[in-house]
């Protein structure tokens, strides 16, 4: 079984692209707090995610920097040998599903408490546009 649930906030807002068959594609990367934070070692962790169809574009239209997302989705590996030889590995998550992961208040609160822009508010009535229930 391949399945991963994440938690976390993107680091910068998503990259939406299209594919020659008209495919919308959304990449993104969100950090993910760590429970138990050791002295000396990060605090989060960072993970690529990627969407397709109906999800990217909901990424396009409602998720920006700061936003606190629940996803959920299976690991890919993207490992290859460049041209020299020299292997290069990477993992990326592949995303089924997403949802909101605070209220519109908690937003609109951490905006005005902390005084940072870089929250977006969501719209009232985005239930009827979801792409998934």
């Amino acid at each position: 079984m391949n399945h991963i649930i994440l938690m976390g906030r993107l680091v910068k807002d998503p990259d939406v692209s299209y594919a020659n068959s008209g495919t919308t594609i959304g990449r993104f990367t969100i950090a993910v707090d760590r429970r138990f934070k050791r002295e000396g070692q990060p605090e989060a962790d960072f993970f690529n995610c990627t969407t397709f169809g109906k999800q990217a574009e909901f990424v396009e239209k409602y998720l920006k920097k700061g936003t606190k997302i629940l996803l959920s989705g299976e690991l890919q590996n993207n490992n290859y040998t460049d041209k020299d030889g020299v292997a290069h590995y990477s993992v990326s998550v592949i995303v089924n599903e997403i949802e909101f992961a605070e209220s519109k208040k908690s937003q609109t609160e951490n905006n005005s408490g902390a005084g940072n822009k870089d929250f977006m508010n969501i719209p009232e009535g985005l239930e009827e546009e979801l792409p998934f229930k």
